[in-house]
């Protein structure tokens, strides 16, 4: 179901609509603790205006979850889990930072939308791009997701552990559109080919009339982090350009890489 499907009562909030309480209420304590580590349960209630008993539970379900920590002196402090998340924070905004001047000019130079793509789940994340001036163009928005397993997120999926890939492959393909992979055996055919040349062509395999190229972007540890892709109106993209394209996608996708720590050598 689509959130545009949902019947919304008239007079309701959206915002509030939305809002699961549960999940507002804990939100609420892990910042009182990130603001002010060591606190005990009392306290802790007391400022995000929940019971005692409320407060424990959800202190509790977060412990379990390593989000929180509970000290020898039964006060509370960021556990492992957010350690974690804010590497993965930061690493991300660092990326996004340095990307953003190599995705404007690599759009400038094939004057068609250009987009970086990291893995969320099980799914390809926009996170930044950068759209030509021309009034035909492809829009790109960042925070929109797509399935790993077709058109450019495929160069995302092509590099990560085999277990990771299978669990991301169906056994049979939702098709997005005609030009989809139906069948798991053609879509690890084609995540090999793309590990073979080091970048995916997708035609029409999410829009019907949109051709793109994409190339992976590797860590200091030669993992692969995110993906670059140039999308275009597949009837303005002829072989020659395409052929164009991929250099420059490669080599915008190399040069992100380096700045991320990585050495082809």
């Amino acid at each position: 179901m689509h959130y545009n499907d949902i019947k919304i009562p008239k007079g309701f909030v959206v915002e509030k609509f939305y809002t699961v309480d549960s999940v507002d209420k804990a939100l609420d304590l892990l910042m009182a603790v990130a603001r002010k580590p060591n606190t005990g349960v009392t306290e802790l209630a007391r400022k995000t205006g929940l019971t005692k008993s409320r407060a424990y539970r959800l202190l509790h379900t977060m412990e379990q979850r390593q989000i929180i920590k509970r000290t020898r002196e039964s006060t509370y402090g960021l556990g492992d889990a957010m350690l974690v998340l804010g590497i993965t924070a930061s690493s991300q905004m660092d990326m996004i930072r340095l990307a953003t001047p190599i995705l404007e000019e690599l759009c400038q130079r094939v004057n068609e939308t250009v987009q970086l793509r990291t893995i969320d789940g099980t799914e390809a994340l926009c996170v930044a791009k950068a759209e030509p001036s021309r009034d035909l163009r492809v829009h790109a928005n960042v925070g929109r997701r797509r399935p790993l397993y077709a058109g450019s997120p495929k160069c995302l999926l092509a590099f990560q552990p085999q277990d990771f890939i299978d669990k991301c492959v169906p056994l049979v393909p939702a098709p997005l559109t005609a030009n989809t992979p139906r069948t798991r055996g053609a879509i690890l055919e084609e995540l090999t080919k793309i590990r073979r040349q080091g970048y995916c062509v997708s035609r029409g395999e999410v829009g019907d009339q949109q051709i793109s190229c994409s190339a992976p972007v590797f860590a200091l540890d030669s993992s692969v982090v995110a993906s670059m892709h140039v999308v275009a109106p597949a009837f303005r993209i002829h072989e020659s350009e395409l052929t164009h394209i991929i250099r420059l996608t490669t080599s915008s996708a190399a040069r992100l890489s380096r700045a991320l720590g990585w050495s082809d050598g």
